[in-house]
């Protein structure tokens, strides 16, 4: 049984320290939801036919998922994404120009033609990086690749009976399941703060600035991107209120700040959100999840605070399993 233990508890840093963690959570992903389908297959079904239908699932699961992806790939590409935001990012600069100081502004591209053609030097000053970098997310959406079918995989195999299994194997199978419950538990935690967020943020968006004769372009945009990019813990939402604020810019220097405080303070009260929202799932309070994640922030990054709620939860569910806390 302490094999079993000390494997789980090496498993930990060797994900984090090789970059693996997309993988391990795409493929939890595809584990959590496929066990969630197949409870709500007919009971009746013959073993034969509940693996198939188990293979079925599975595949639909990977494909929902694919599709997801590309749903947002091709919003990002449309005429209303990122073309309309690279649209509205010129008209900001052109207004900035207008109010601040001129030695600022110089440092300022004139027109989205200028700012493509400093774009460009900064790919080829630094090619060599962007072709590292390029290389290494070709690996990582590899790995997710790997991970998903890796997570299908094992979900096939989720309602074996575990005592026919050898000892080591069994043992292994529990540490693997209660990882997965801890995952479903704060990704479904992650959906709700996502949603809290989204919707203050459709509140400030579709309430607030209107009353105060505000109307900002490209809501339609801003309000999904603020949900899925919520999904992701603690960095997520910096990317849709970098697009808020700047886009605000574009309105009036006013309205630009008056959203960036807006956003700061949803930005920090996340955080406590987060562990509480998180920390009722897993029955942990929230002064014990920011300190896990200040703890795993410290040692790994910013890629350690993303899994720390998913590793606190696991540990804290093996701890209480073995009526230790």
């Amino acid at each position: 049984m302490m094999t079993s233990y000390i494997l789980a508890a090496v498993s930990v840093p060797l994900v984090l320290h090789f970059n693996l963690l997309p993988a391990v959570f795409a493929g939890l992903t595809v584990h959590v939801l496929t066990i969630k389908l197949a409870r709500r297959l007919p009971a009746h079904l013959s073993r034969i036919g509940h693996e198939l239908a188990l293979g079925v699932l599975m595949i639909a699961v990977i494909m929902l998922l694919f599709g997801i992806v590309f749903g947002l790939w091709s919003l990002l590409r449309g005429n209303h994404g990122m073309a309309a935001l690279l649209s509205t990012v010129a008209e900001t600069l052109e207004k900035l120009k207008q109010t601040l100081p001129a030695d600022i502004t110089e440092l300022l591209p004139d027109s989205v033609d200028d700012l493509r053609d400093q774009l460009g030097k900064a790919l080829h000053e630094h090619s060599n990086r962007i072709s590292t970098a390029g290389m290494a997310g070709i690996k990582t959406l590899a790995h997710i690749l790997l991970g998903m079918v890796v997570g299908g995989m094992t979900a096939l195999h989720h309602f074996d009976k575990s005592h026919e299994w050898p000892p080591l194997a069994a043992e292994l199978h529990a540490r693997a399941q209660t990882m997965a419950q801890a995952f479903d538990k704060v990704v479904f935690a992650q959906v709700k703060i996502s949603a809290l967020n989204t919707f203050l943020t459709i509140i400030y968006l579709l309430l607030i600035l209107p009353l105060c004769g505000v109307h900002l372009p490209l809501v339609t945009v801003l309000i999904p991107l603020t949900f899925v990019t919520g999904l992701f813990p603690v960095i997520g939402n910096l990317f849709s209120n970098m697009a808020i604020v700047l886009i605000s810019l574009g309105v009036s220097p006013g309205v630009g700040v008056g959203s960036l405080v807006f956003l700061v303070v949803i930005h920090k009260l996340e955080y406590f959100t987060n562990a509480r929202i998180v920390g009722g799932e897993v029955h942990a309070r929230a002064w014990e999840l920011l300190c896990a994640m200040l703890f795993m922030e410290a040692l790994f990054g910013v890629i350690g605070m993303v899994a720390a709620p998913v590793v606190y939860a696991w540990v804290k569910a093996e701890l209480t399993a073995r009526e230790l806390i």
